[in-house]
């Protein structure tokens, strides 16, 4: 069990995933960051200029004490979630034009050897032996050829 979790946790796609969890949550705060620390504060500048002082300040509902509903905490958040999303969308979309310029080469199908070419193979080499075309040390070499493949 130990030996198949190592080679499930070797396997490159697992890796990959857990480079890009990192990832992923080092960009998340990078843009909370710049909702937080710019766009708010941007939003709110823009409507103070139409007479609200706090632009924010409708967005938070408190019907009883120490009860708070901050509804721009939620739109913060949906802010950050739709750059984040589509930046990794970007970045999805890049890595899969990347892989479509390097094509895989496609691997050579081998044909499937079926019972009945193998029986054509034997027909022949006891029809060559028959006739005395082929010794018997050169059929013996042959037959061990063919069921070797």
């Amino acid at each position: 069990m130990i030996k198949e979790f190592k080679e499930f946790i070797l396997r490159g796609n697992v890796i990959d995933l857990a480079i890009g969890v990192v990832i992923g949550s080092a960009f998340t705060a990078i843009v909370t960051s710049l909702v937080e620390g710019l766009l708010t504060p941007l939003v709110t500048w823009v409507l103070s200029l139409f007479g609200s002082a706090d632009a924010f300040a409708g967005l938070v509902l408190s019907p009883k004490e120490n009860v708070v509903f901050d509804f721009g905490q939620v739109i913060n958040a949906l802010i950050t979630f739709l750059i984040t999303a589509f930046v990794l969308f970007l970045i999805v979309k890049a890595v899969n034009k990347l892989r479509n310029l390097h094509p895989q080469e496609a691997e050579e199908e081998v044909p499937e050897i079926t019972a009945e070419d193998y029986l054509e193979e034997i027909r022949d080499l006891l029809k060559a032996q028959t006739t005395g075309s082929l010794p018997n040390e050169q059929l013996d070499q042959l037959f061990d050829s063919k069921t070797e493949k």
